[in-house]
């Protein structure tokens, strides 16, 4: 490249040379605000010439400089990259080995190469965060803030910790941050609707639910998400009873039971309304009406506590035996009919229900509990005691515990949500202990 800029230069030149012969006259130059001047053509092309090329030859030398102090700041930058990629990494296998000590000294050397590495203010935010000492945490994911405001993962650092101090306002305005900058993340929605959940805000996480359900990619989340909303109103009518908005729980009753007939919950929750309301021949109603439609031994033990309560035990021993005559095999309402009897002060009516149960080889605490009572009864104490050995906790209750259908767990008091596993509408008896832990 260079020798052909010299051929062009020279080849310049006796172009000139080759004017200059024929081309003498003068030409009278007037600077502006100056002196005048008088110079061959030639000349004048020539020193044109010539301020052209020092003109360009300033240029490439800004330009030239330019690529030097851009391609040294580059090695720079790429060396100092190579070493914090190095260092983060060996920050990341110390964090795995649970190393937090090493792991926070490569970290901060990081940190003084590069004071603006987001991951590394992150990590030593993480650190401390699982340390408790959430104040340096909050510096940290701060810096990292301040310089990436838009960055989503410190974004959840921040309403992660602000969950941890019980900060509801801050971290649901973190969610909300995150939201605005992309507004189908369904991690912050679901962040969101515990936080709202906790706080009992029941209209707003059912308007959340909605979109999270718009948002759902497979028809199986879909699925699981419509679940989520039907409880979700079924708690919006569980909160305005306790807070005796009975039409406010009424209607939302009713609404999930449009769109969900077999949840059980609801149907007792309406009963609630009604008997709040003094209309206690209705609730004893739908609870019949309702138990034979789904045989739900739930609503079976609340309608009877309702016609003891009442004074109508005979209508409730009709409806035992009327299901027991339509389901011989079922030994959970047999249990039932036979505890009743023995509320009931039945004893022979009791003895022959419960004696008649078929356990199938099955160890049921609750009815050889109850057996050896009815024996202690009949005076014949060796029966009694033989029953009693079968029970493994002499102390239990002759009340049956309930039993999550879907994670096995076992509670005294009913629920229309498991508490383990967050499900609704999962409760049923556990007669044999199948669920027991």
């Amino acid at each position: 490249m260079g020798k052909i800029s010299i051929l062009i230069f020279i080849l310049f030149l006796a172009v000139l040379a080759f004017f200059a012969m024929d081309n003498k006259e003068i030409t009278t130059i007037k600077i502006p605000f100056g002196d005048v001047y008088e110079l061959p053509k030639i000349a004048l092309i020539i020193l044109s010439s010539a301020a052209g090329a020092l003109f360009m030859f300033f240029v490439f030398a800004v330009r030239d400089t330019k690529k030097f102090i851009d391609r040294w700041q580059y090695q720079k930058k790429k060396k100092q990259d190579i070493k914090t990629n190095d260092l983060y990494s060996r920050a990341l296998n110390f964090l795995l080995s649970h190393n937090e000590a090493e792991a926070r000294e490569a970290l901060e050397e990081i940190l003084a190469e590069d004071p603006g590495h987001i991951d590394a203010l992150l990590r030593l935010g993480d650190i401390y965060a699982a340390e408790g000492d959430y104040q340096k945490a909050n510096s940290y994911y701060q810096k990292a803030k301040n310089i990436n405001a838009g960055n989503l993962e410190t974004l959840f650092a921040i309403e992660g910790l602000m969950e941890k101090n019980s900060r509801w306002t801050e971290a649901l305005k973190c969610i909300d941050d995150i939201l605005d900058i992309d507004n189908a993340n369904l991690t912050a929605m679901y962040k969101k609707r515990n936080i709202l959940e906790t706080l009992g805000r029941w209209d707003d996480l059912i308007d959340l639910q909605k979109t999270i359900l718009k948002h759902e990619h497979t028809e199986k989340d879909r699925q699981r998400e419509h679940q989520n909303l039907i409880g979700y109103k079924y708690e919006y009518g569980r909160y305005s009873l306790e807070n005796n908005q009975m039409e406010k729980a009424k209607k939302a009753f009713k609404t999930v039971l449009r769109i969900d007939k077999d949840f059980i919950p609801a149907t007792l929750g309406i009963a609630e309304v009604m008997l709040g309301e003094g209309e206690t021949e209705g609730a004893v109603n739908l609870l019949e009406k309702t138990y034979e439609s789904t045989n739900s031994n739930i609503v079976l033990a609340r309608l009877e506590d309702l016609l003891i309560s009442i004074g109508e035990p005979a209508r409730l021993i009709r409806i035992y035996k009327n299901s027991i005559s339509k389901n011989p095999d079922d030994q959970v309402t047999k249990f039932l009919l036979g505890k009743l009897f023995y509320r009931l002060e039945m004893v022979d009516d009791a003895f022959e229900t419960l004696i008649g149960i078929d356990t199938g080889g099955a160890s049921y605490p609750e009815l050889h509990h109850l057996l050896g009572s009815l024996y202690m009864r009949k005076n014949q104490p060796e029966e009694a005691v033989r029953e009693f050995k079968k029970v493994i906790d002499f102390k239990k209750t002759l009340r049956l515990p309930y039993c999550c259908k879907n994670c096995r767990q076992t509670s005294e008091e009913w629920s229309g949500r498991c508490p383990a596993c967050k499900h609704w509408n999962t409760y049923k008896f556990d007669l044999d202990s199948t669920c027991r832990t």
